[in-house]
């Protein structure tokens, strides 16, 4: 998938051979039914991209760049600008409209080093790129450039999906990396008459018709009662979508093939379902959620593998306390495989129409998250950076977890 596919962003050609791999791969695991589920998802392109700053004597400064996912283009010119630096949305919030009218915004907010689970310094980042650019468009920015939501200190940009508030103008969106925004910023500190100009061609096309791929193994005494685990086909159009999600991709694969391979029959029906489009738009999770509504479908629990290929060290759980009880009850049996934390709160985005729609508990596998954001969604995201002792060691967490649901029910 990632080096014979390579990144997958929804609606392009190596989206729909990613389909095609996993339906085969899931035939190959010795499924009892293999099935794919329609789904209209949305194909943003990112085209042609570059910017530079520009100081008071002329001089150019070339920079990486990366355009947000659905942003909008600058066309085929590009525009050119005064930037402002903004630290932070109260800073933004103060700002006189006629600051920021006609110029680019550029959020200079650091990813917080200081968290242990570098998904808690995730959320605040990421903001800045879902849904400051429509912040900025109101005070009338023409264009906005964030520090990449990346905890890494190197010249590689990262994306992700940003998300236009309709009452806003649309305007074009970048990414930075750390270094490259640390060159911006000295840049802005030390001189006056900054400027950047900033060129992207990106583009949305039609919705393009793709698919979830489903496999089943059939439950051998509650067949109506669906243990559902996952991962997304789809990646950004960069690096090769490795940890994000390829290892969840086939983790979610592997349970299915190790069952089969042990000859364990499981009391309740195992899906392993591979999204498509969780990166910008889950319209894959959300068909899901709708077709199991239509069908009238009893899930015990799902399980969603999203946060990389690196050692599992838990589960998060979105659940009662009566149900979360009972699985940490099963904890010792857990411990001899590195799982020891079942306290987080989570189930996964592509999982949350599913608990949206019909409550359904969910869960996903905690990996250690020290080198995730060094390489999501950015060209480091590659085969080569997962190791495969920690991509089997998810894949054994995943499967212990399954076995104990479906013989011991939630």
């Amino acid at each position: 998938m990632c080096k014979q596919i390579g990144h997958r962003i929804s609606g392009s050609p190596q989206a729909a051979r990613a389909v095609e791999w996993g339906k085969e791969t899931l035939e190959k695991a010795g499924c009892d039914k293999v099935y794919l589920q329609e789904v209209m998802v949305p194909h943003w392109v990112r085209g042609e991209e570059q910017c530079h700053i520009l100081d008071a004597k002329g001089n150019r400064y070339p920079l990486k760049l990366l355009s947000i996912g659905n942003s909008v283009g600058t066309g085929h010119t590009g525009i050119e600008a005064p930037v402002v630096l903004i630290n932070n949305m109260d800073e933004l919030e103060r700002m006189n409209p006629s600051d920021i009218h006609g110029k680019i915004v550029f959020f200079n907010n650091y990813f917080d080093q200081t968290n242990i689970n570098t998904f808690e310094s995730y959320g605040p980042c990421v903001y800045y790129r879902w849904a400051a650019p429509s912040k900025a468009a109101k005070l009338g920015a023409i264009a906005v450039v964030i520090r990449s939501v990346s905890s890494a200190f190197d010249d590689a940009p990262h994306t992700g999906s940003l998300s236009y508030d309709k009452k806003s103008p649309a305007i074009p969106a970048i990414a930075l990396s750390n270094l490259g925004a640390d060159q911006l910023l000295h840049k802005l500190q030390t001189e006056k008459g900054v400027k950047m100009y900033i060129r992207n061609t990106c583009q949305m096309l039609p919705d393009v018709k793709s698919y979830n791929v489903v496999g089943e193994i059939t439950g051998s005494e509650i067949p109506n009662e669906i243990i559902t685990i996952g991962g997304h086909l789809d990646s950004w159009d960069i690096g090769e979508g490795a940890h994000d999600d390829g290892a969840g991709v086939v983790q979610s694969i592997e349970v299915l093939r190790t069952f089969k391979k042990l000859g364990i029959r499981p009391k309740r029906t195992i899906r392993a379902v591979l999204f498509m489009n969780e990166e910008n738009g889950l319209r894959g999770g959300t068909k899901y959620a709708e077709l199991a509504v239509a069908n009238k479908e009893n899930h015990l629990v799902a399980i969603e593998s999203d946060a990389g290929g690196a050692t599992p060290i838990g589960f998060s759980m979105t659940m009662s306390n009566t149900q979360r009880n009972k699985i940490k009850s099963w904890q010792h049996l857990l411990i001899p495989y590195g799982i020891y934390n079942l306290d987080g709160n989570g189930g996964g985005a592509d999982l949350s129409p599913l608990h949206k729609k019909m409550g359904t508990p969910v869960m996903e596998l905690y990996p250690d998250s020290q080198r995730y954001f060094d390489m999501h969604h950015s060209e480091n995201d590659v085969f080569e950076k997962v190791h495969r002792r920690e991509l089997c060691l998810g894949a054994i967490a995943m499967s212990a977890m399954v076995y104990l649901l479906s013989t011991y029910g939630l």
